[in-house]
């Protein structure tokens, strides 16, 4: 006889709910796994320190925050250019990104060790922008680390500048000389041509006189 307790049919009900079918259900649709990137695959890191990054602002006339997380400078395999390049912690958002150039400096932030302000022309926002940068630092030894590495950056790029320089150079002047030669073979094609004309002329002439 079946039991007309209320508490034992929800202990029944509940077991009922809890039986294993065996069926199994199957995803609807299918995700397939794509490769992430982050555009740094091709550099190696040559510094990398937490820090919390200010820009100034221009129109305000004061420093407004970017973002804490981690800067670090990345060298590139091939070209061995480096770039300074801020995400943030949580978001991994980028707040700084700008090639370091021989003729960029960095220097400490008057009234506080553990800071240094630089100017660069960044690109984190998609566009090139001139911003005077602050980057502050939980000690000042890491502050020091990273105003020693951006320094050595700075000069070690110079010379590969140069090099860049005279690599156009060559090129220029490469692309001279071969332009010339063409004008020349031109030239000489052009004096071949007139004298065929006035070898014939001739001949036409003189058998016109005879």
């Amino acid at each position: 006889m079946a039991s007309t307790d209320p508490e034992h049919k929800e202990e029944e009900t509940a077991a009922a709910e809890d039986e294993d079918t065996g069926a199994q259900i199957a995803p609807i649709v299918r995700l397939e796994e794509v490769a992430v990137t982050t555009g740094e695959e091709d550099e190696d890191a040559i510094l990398d320190l937490k820090a919390k990054l200010y820009r100034f602002d221009k129109d305000g006339n004061q420093w407004k925050e970017r973002g804490a997380g981690s800067v670090r400078f990345l060298k590139h395999k091939e070209s061995e250019k480096v770039r300074l390049v801020m995400r943030q912690s949580k978001t991994l958002k980028i707040c700084a990104n700008h090639l370091v150039i021989p003729t960029m400096s960095v220097q400490e932030h008057s009234g506080n060790d553990k800071s240094c302000v630089w100017h660069a022309a960044d690109f984190s926002d998609g566009e090139v922008k001139d911003e005077l940068f602050c980057i502050r630092f939980a000690s000042v030894d890491n502050c020091k680390k990273f105003m020693e590495t951006f320094q050595k950056v700075a000069e070690s790029q110079n010379g590969k500048e140069e090099n860049k320089d005279a690599a156009d150079a060559a090129d220029t002047a490469d692309a001279a000389d071969a332009a010339e030669l063409l004008e020349n073979l031109t030239v000489e094609e052009k004096t071949k041509e007139e004298e065929v004309k006035i070898e014939g002329s001739e001949e036409v002439k003189t058998v016109g006189s005879i």
